[in-house]
């Protein structure tokens, strides 16, 4: 039986914060599939993740499309080594900009970011997320939570087109070292400072 759908934004950003707040660091596999607005595949990647509150995170694509994504809390880089580049910036707190910072930031900005509803069935807790800055690169987020850890998310962009990130074997609150969320510059890479 599922319960209904619930419109208290309070009590639904409340349930979130709890799932979130558990996991001081999650650990596992993902694997993300792009679809266009009329539901055609565009393509799959599959990698690995590491969060650690607060806005700690190590975002690992798999080759073909290999790319790292690294926070330190002040800095991200993102590294493309097939184009032996990355792109260094300054760490943007507002949760709208990167999943991985929503995983991983503070918990207290949620209201300030998003409008949430939820419901819950059994073992599952399913939460819609609606930026409320038009200026954010989608429109919906949906997170789900399997008996208490993160499962999947869902975003939809302007256009309609849809990322699926499934997340699997996924460890909480396992001791993490700090040095994955520093990345060093190999030599040779072209580094671009935005």
């Amino acid at each position: 039986m599922t319960t209904p759908l619930y419109a208290d934004q309070a009590a639904s950003v409340k349930r979130l914060s709890e799932l979130l707040g558990k996991a001081e660091t999650l650990e596992g596999r993902f694997s993300q599939m792009t679809l266009d607005s009329a539901g055609s595949y565009m393509q799959e990647t599959n990698g690995s993740m590491v969060l650690k509150r607060p806005g700690l995170f190590y975002w690992h694509t798999d080759a073909p499309m290999e790319q790292e994504l690294i926070s330190n809390g002040k800095k991200i880089w993102l590294y493309d080594p097939d184009l032996m580049q990355v792109t260094v910036q300054a760490m943007d707190q507002r949760l709208t900009h990167t999943p991985a910072l929503l995983l991983s930031g503070d918990l207290s900005k949620i209201t300030e970011s998003f409008s949430v509803s939820h419901q819950e069935g059994g073992s599952v807790v399913d939460f819609t997320l609606k930026p409320l800055d038009p200026e954010t690169l989608f429109e919906t987020l949906r997170l789900s939570f399997r008996n208490g850890l993160i499962n999947d998310m869902q975003l939809v962009d302007g256009l309609g087109q849809r990322t699926n990130i499934l997340f699997s074997a996924v460890k909480m609150n396992q001791p993490v070292d700090a040095k994955r969320f520093e990345f060093v510059i190999p030599k040779g890479v072209d580094v671009i400072e935005e």
